[in-house]
């Protein structure tokens, strides 16, 4: 891949929208529903608003400090070179593993629904098959990334959007009356669980080196995509528990936005939905692996994984990309991954609290206000604690598996530092504002 800047504006927000459309309404939507009933609405709009906040120190970070690496580059210039950080970058490569996975089976679960009578190990084979596929397309390039996104994106929002306008038309008020809502604390249980949806964003700024006038584009498109990703988890899902009876979407949780399209649109409507259910997991597979990839590479290239995986094709380490796809297609086909979406969220929660903690000793060279970062901690924090809640009290197993996770993910820092000699060093690079200034500086001499 050339160095040259390709990722313009709206690829750049089709990056972070495919990587949040897909996981929300299309793979955790049954289960937020299960929890919060019809007013799963407000959980989305809870947990976007978390993810908001987040968004604003991804913008200052990713200005001050572009990076391929993203978050990697953000916990390593906030902690400094140490197993914390260290620690906490193996999470976020195995968060992107847990979501990418999750993507995966979802897409697979929505093809089965065109083959009712396949048998069910060719679940296995949809979900390893659409991983391979794009698993192509990011070796290709970043190129081939944005405009595959802008494409899948442009279709795939285009049918939510047709859906939820007709939806509302059919909308019976009865579901939707505030006397069915279930507890206030269902709705913040919710909220936790369905922030894996709003993950995706913070892809954005792994892609930050390949942007057309990155100062520009680069907070525009984090802003942007969530903005968009909360109006449209809002809405859809408005139209799904106006349609769709409770029970019902727990029932058919596994493909429920298709559920929901029956009661008016039929038979021809749950086909629609199925397919934008496959663009959406499908996009969501494209940015997250392409995101996963890139920060695979960083890990490796700032010492926490083999060596092995720090050569470089095209500007790129290409074995990061294999290593990570190999990874999910293991995890798609031998786990159930129910459990593994709350813990995706969880960790995500985690690492994003991190990352905003890291901004707080780094606000006045970002020139951000720390009090939106402290609102922003306070939020992901919170959220964590609800879900750990949650999870002590309906799924002991799945929090003893998180909580190995995050034990793993430090010990296996804490040994690699032992086993060699290798340091943390973020890049020193110059900021986005200084090389856009350049650019227009180098402009103007030709005039």
């Amino acid at each position: 891949m050339s160095n040259g800047k390709k990722i313009g504006l709206w690829a750049a927000i089709s990056i972070g929208i495919g990587g949040m459309v897909g996981a929300g309404i299309f793979s955790i939507l049954g289960t937020a529903g299960q929890i919060a009933g019809n007013a799963v609405y407000i959980s989305f709009l809870i947990a976007g608003i978390v993810a908001l906040f987040s968004t604003y120190s991804y913008a200052k970070l990713g200005v001050k400090f572009p990076s391929a690496g993203g978050p990697v580059e953000f916990l390593v210039r906030g902690f400094g070179d140490n197993v914390l950080s260290g620690g906490f970058n193996i999470l976020l490569w195995i968060g992107y593993v847990f979501a990418l996975a999750l993507y995966a089976r979802a897409f697979a679960a929505y093809a089965l629904t065109f083959f009712p009578s396949a048998p069910h190990y060719w679940i296995n084979i949809f979900a390893t098959g659409i991983v391979l596929l794009f698993t192509a397309v990011n070796f290709i390039g970043a190129k081939a990334v944005g405009s595959s996104e802008l494409f899948i994106v442009a279709i795939k929002v285009g049918i939510l959007f047709l859906f939820s306008i007709i939806g509302f038309f059919f909308v019976k008020p009865a579901l939707l009356s505030t006397v069915k809502w279930p507890h206030v604390d269902n709705m913040f249980f919710a909220a936790a669980v369905v922030f894996l949806a709003y993950e995706g964003f913070g892809l954005i700024t792994n892609a930050a080196e390949d942007m057309k006038n990155p100062y520009k584009t680069l907070p525009k498109a984090l802003y942007m995509s969530v903005l968009i990703v909360i109006g449209i988890y809002i809405s859809v899902s408005l139209a799904v528990v106006g349609n769709l009876p409770v029970k019902e979407i727990i029932r058919a949780k596994d493909y429920a936005m298709a559920e929901a399209a029956k009661p008016f649109l039929g038979l021809v409507g749950f086909k629609i939905i199925a397919i934008a259910a496959l663009f959406s997991t499908s996009s969501a597979i494209n940015a997250t692996l392409y995101g996963g990839a890139n920060v695979s590479y960083m890990i490796a290239k700032e010492g926490e994984l083999p060596e092995i995986f720090e050569r470089k094709v095209w500007g790129r380490g290409i074995e990061g990309l294999f290593i990570t796809a190999g990874l999910v297609i293991f995890f798609t086909n031998l786990f159930d991954l129910a459990g593994i979406a709350m813990m995706g969220s969880a960790a995500f929660l985690l690492i994003y609290a991190a990352v905003n903690v890291g901004h707080l000793r780094l606000y006045k060279e970002t020139e951000a206000s720390p009090y939106i970062i402290w609102l922003s901690i306070i939020g992901c924090l919170a959220s964590f604690v609800v879900l750990v809640f949650y999870l002590l009290r309906h799924s002991p197993v799945t929090l003893i598996t998180l909580a190995f996770v995050l034990v793993f993910s430090f010990i296996a820092e804490w040994i690699y530092r032992k086993l060699t000699s290798r340091k943390l060093k973020p890049r020193r690079k110059k900021n986005l504002k200084e090389k856009f200034k350049e650019e227009i500086e180098d402009k103007l001499s030709w005039l």
